[in-house]
């Protein structure tokens, strides 16, 4: 495993979920407030350290509103919107910033409130380009994915089934987080017998509403050597923008085809060389196709390689989710690239559940996905090490 200087090097030396799950006496404004004081407290920062900020779902005028709420004085403010891999990109955009000397301490945040405010599906706020002619056949979220899983099945034979082994594996994570919204390990046949949601999508291959939020320190060489905290790298980066080109859409592939070979290369390793993946979850499907695109089995054998187990900490070869991930534990605000993140660097630095953690782990992979899988959507994608 070739491993290169890279760079713009920084280091992830604050991370912190917010413990609730529903926000129905918190603002999002003290929701940002609460998760940027537990994760610059994790790194041993404060505030007046703080010169970077990156948000994509504060209210208001976005980053600013915040920044003052804060008492942030930034020198960077970055508010990329690209849904729930938002957050990812944020990492990789501070890694850059303070590798070109124009910040050294970057704060992330993610708050919100849909299960409190009763919003159970995610909406646009912009109507792009595409609306005035897709509109019309009425696409939902759980509607676009449940496309992609049907034509992942009509291409390659992947079965309801072998999907439900990725909840069960998170199932199984979730049962040792007391935190998690759904702590009970499910079965492969509860999985097919829930209600179906959108067909072939079962409501347990879907992923729970949840609020509170969470954020992320990512900070200069010089300053993650006066910390007394564990030392994560960010060794490699990769994002990537897939679309249906006008009308020829791929439903069995996303971007992590791109961002994860970017990332990869950046960092001089190989998916065998993962000891702990953290993938977006909001569907099961979502998980599949991102483990085949990111190299870690070949394009169609996703549902063998799941239905192995490989997925489960202490059994499968690549533990994935620890936590629980969006499909039991917490999917804030509607988009979990964050929570992806932060439960990788748990894993690197020892710091998960016993019951889950991986033995000897120093180098792992968070990716994200923000958008519809079946249509336009970003993928970022992480590697992470312990140094």
């Amino acid at each position: 495993m070739t491993r290169p200087s890279s760079p713009r090097a920084a280091y992830i030396a604050g991370a912190f979920e917010h413990p609730t799950r529903l926000a129905t006496g918190q603002s999002i404004a003290q929701l940002h407030a609460e998760v940027a004081r537990g994760a610059l407290e994790d790194a041993g920062l404060g505030i007046a350290d703080v010169d970077a900020f990156y948000t994509a779902d504060a209210p208001g005028l976005g980053p600013i509103a915040i920044v003052e709420h804060l008492g942030i004085k930034p020198q960077i403010v970055d508010s990329t919107d690209v849904g729930g891999s938002s957050y990812l990109l944020h990492v990789n955009h501070a890694t850059q910033a303070i590798a070109a000397g124009k910040c050294s301490v970057a704060l992330i945040t993610l708050a919100g409130r849909p299960r409190a405010e009763g919003k159970t599906t995610v909406a646009s706020r912009f109507a792009g380009p595409d609306v005035g002619f897709e509109s019309p056949y009425r696409p939902s979220v759980v509607g676009m994915y449940a496309m992609a899983a049907a034509r992942h099945m009509h291409e390659f034979g992947t079965t309801g089934e072998q999907l439900a082994w990725i909840k069960v594996a998170a199932s199984v994570h979730a049962q040792h987080n007391p935190l998690a919204l759904l702590r009970n390990v499910v079965t492969v046949e509860e999985v097919v017998n829930s209600p179906m949601v959108a067909d072939p999508l079962h409501r347990l291959d879907c992923c729970v509403i949840t609020d509170g939020g969470g954020a992320l320190v990512v900070v200069s060489p010089e300053i993650a050597r006066s910390l007394a905290r564990p030392k994560v790298r960010v060794r490699g980066a990769g994002e990537f923008v897939k679309h249906i080109r006008g009308g020829y859409p791929d439903m069995t592939s996303s971007g992590a085809v791109v961002s994860g070979a970017q990332a990869f290369a950046e960092a001089g390793v190989t998916p065998k060389d993962i000891k702990c993946a953290c993938i977006y979850d909001s569907f099961t499907i979502s998980v599949l196709i991102a483990l085949e695109d990111l190299g870690f089995c070949e394009k169609g054998k996703g549902g063998q390689f799941v239905s192995e187990g490989n997925l489960i900490s202490g059994v499968g070869r690549l533990p994935f989710n620890t936590d629980g991930g969006g499909l039991c534990n917490n999917h804030p605000s509607n988009r979990g690239g964050m929570t992806k993140v932060i439960e990788a660097v748990r894993q690197l630095r020892g710091e998960a559940h016993p019951s889950v953690q991986v033995p000897n782990c120093d180098i792992a992979l968070a990716h994200g996905t923000g958008g519809w899988i079946a249509s336009r959507h970003c993928s970022a994608t992480l590697v992470l090490e312990r140094e």
